[in-house]
């Protein structure tokens, strides 16, 4: 054994010996299932506090030679639950027990700040080809400085495959966030150790950050990325699933609806299994479906007695203030809808996968997903906050004072919504004059500047509404429609149809004329027709002064 090849099962039997441990080892099932396939290339990200580096010597204390786990296996899921079913291949627990030889590797040991990646690089290669040398002295080494040639000298020496575990394998995207030139290096370093090897029968990686990307590609684009935003088949392996956590209330005499409230909603899938395709599609399946809970805030609960906030032990509020407070594209007025429960869309395909490379304020949601701060929807595509914890850090991250204007512009845009509920016409038309001020512009060229402003003004709407814009009646084209949430179907409709300098009135014979309410017949009897104008020559001078009017009616 030596402190990179073959390292043992000193560290996981560590963690079984501890006071709590979830028995996660059915995982070794679906990687057994990948050794020596195409398919043997598994990157797993995570927040902190997750698991990683259990999983890692999890699979170190299994799969390496010497390592003399049998009997730490033998009473664990593993063994006891029948074999392995992938796709059909019946598979024995301990088909790969102790069968190749492990490299493991901290990457946040390797990245010291004091040398350069290259540097640190070198220093890896070397460390690796030192316990390789003591392990296998007798082997006829071409190169002994040069890490891929070793390995491949080595395994047509012993005919044994290697094992990589990479823990933290994103240090470099963490700690060197603007070293570009670095980071590429060190992707093109894994790159060349390990596609399209022979001598690798099993390659781990786990991090933060899913794997980089440079535009729409990825220089490893080998791997099979499990990340908290499709999590794949390491769904309910990632942090404590309910079933668990009910045990643990029970032995512990906690009392579960507090452990939910405070730890559990991050929203997981596994894959779906081909026999239960169909039925998913017709929406009669979700058991892919896993609610995880926050581990460590899990175990620190349970152990203490105590339940409250344990998440700012590792990760400190500023961190989360650092990236909400970059205003880009509504970021601001994001993070206090998604504080008052509501759920929003975002597209997390151009997320580049790493610290600083933001391009809008869907990157910038997206990170926050990796980092733990938020939960991920992947049927709806939505963001949302999972527990009572994690509200927590986001209500410490918002309270200075520039957060004032944020939150106020919401309270109004709640009344608003409430007051368009109520068809209160001449509070609407106050309040969709107040927030047309405070966005600073003064003045309207077109109706479609006096779309933006309404939707802007009605942005709480998001919360119980999907946003439609230019909504094809068959006869022409609504401005605004706002339709249900399913989780909130007593909501009514809010057709909304807007007039530039021409009158509330116009706006709702229009929708009359056009028959805009016919294509929402399910929703008869509860659509609020909503007419809402701007008239810019208005004088100021006038008593009841008012650019906007409004009419409301019921369809």
């Amino acid at each position: 054994m030596g402190a990179y090849l073959n390292p043992g099962r000193g560290a996981f039997e560590e963690a079984v010996n501890s006071e709590i441990f979830i028995d996660k080892t059915g995982m070794i099932r679906y990687t057994n299932s990948v050794v020596s396939t195409s398919q043997k290339y598994i990157s797993v990200s995570r927040p902190r506090r997750f698991g990683k580096t259990m999983a890692a010597r999890m699979l170190c204390a299994y799969y390496g030679r010497g390592a003399d786990s049998r009997t730490l296996f033998e009473e664990r899921k593993i063994a006891k639950e029948n074999p392995a079913d992938m796709d059909g291949l019946q598979m024995a627990w301990d088909i790969y027990l102790e069968s190749f030889d492990v490299i493991r590797i901290v990457m946040t040991d390797i990245f010291k700040k004091d040398i350069s990646v290259e540097e640190a690089l070198e220093r890896l290669q070397r460390l690796i080809i030192r316990d390789i040398k003591k392990e296998y002295p007798q082997a006829d080494y071409y190169d002994e400085t040069d890490l891929i040639q070793t390995m491949e000298d080595v395994f047509a020496y012993s005919g044994c495959q290697f094992v990589i575990i990479i823990d933290e394998w994103d240090a470099v995207f963490r700690e060197r966030v603007e070293d570009r030139e670095g980071q590429e290096r060190y992707l093109d370093f894994l790159r060349d150790w390990m596609k399209d090897k022979e001598y690798i029968a099993l390659a781990y990686m786990t991090g933060i950050l899913p794997i980089k990307k440079y535009g729409k590609h990825s220089a490893l684009n080998m791997f099979t990325e499990c990340s908290m935003i499709a999590q794949r088949q390491m769904a309910p392996f990632t942090g404590f699933v309910e079933t668990e956590v009910r045990e643990l209330c029970e032995k512990y005499e906690m009392r579960y609806e507090d452990i939910s409230e405070w730890y559990d909603g991050y929203l997981l899938s596994d894959r779906i299994p081909p026999k239960m395709r169909e039925s998913y599609r017709r929406g009669e399946y979700s058991g892919h479906k896993y609610e995880v809970y926050s581990p460590l805030s899990v175990v620190e609960s349970m152990t203490t007695g105590r339940i409250q906030n344990y998440w700012n032990k590792t990760e400190t509020y500023e961190a989360l203030a650092g990236y909400i407070r970059r205003d880009y594209d509504g970021l601001k007025n994001a993070v206090v809808l998604l504080m008052d429960g509501g759920r929003l869309r975002i597209d997390t395909s151009t997320y580049q996968n790493d610290m600083m490379t933001f391009a809008g304020r869907d990157d910038i949601l997206s990170l926050l997903i990796h980092l733990g701060y938020l939960g991920f929807d992947d049927d709806t595509s939505e963001v949302f906050i999972p527990n009572r914890e994690i509200l927590d850090e986001f209500r410490a991250s918002t309270k200075s004072l520039e957060w004032a204007e944020t939150f106020k512009a919401f309270e109004i845009s709640l009344e608003l919504l409430q007051a368009t509920w109520d068809c209160d016409e001449n509070k609407v038309a106050q309040l969709v004059e107040d927030a047309h001020n405070r966005a600073g512009n003064k003045t309207y060229n077109d109706e479609s500047a006096l779309s933006y402003g309404i939707q802007l003004a009605y942005y709480a709407a998001q919360k119980y509404y999907t946003t439609v814009l230019e909504f094809d009646s068959g006869k022409g084209y609504a401005d605004v429609l706002y339709l249900p949430s399913p989780k909130y179907p007593d909501k009514p409709v809010l057709l909304i149809e807007l007039k530039y300098n021409q009158d509330a009135e116009t706006a709702l014979l229009q929708i009359r004329r056009q028959k805009y309410p016919d294509r929402l017949e399910h929703y008869k009897g509860h659509i609020l027709l909503v007419g809402i104008d701007y008239d810019k020559d208005i004088s100021n001078e006038l008593a009841d002064f008012k650019h906007h009017h409004c009419k409301i009616e019921k369809a």
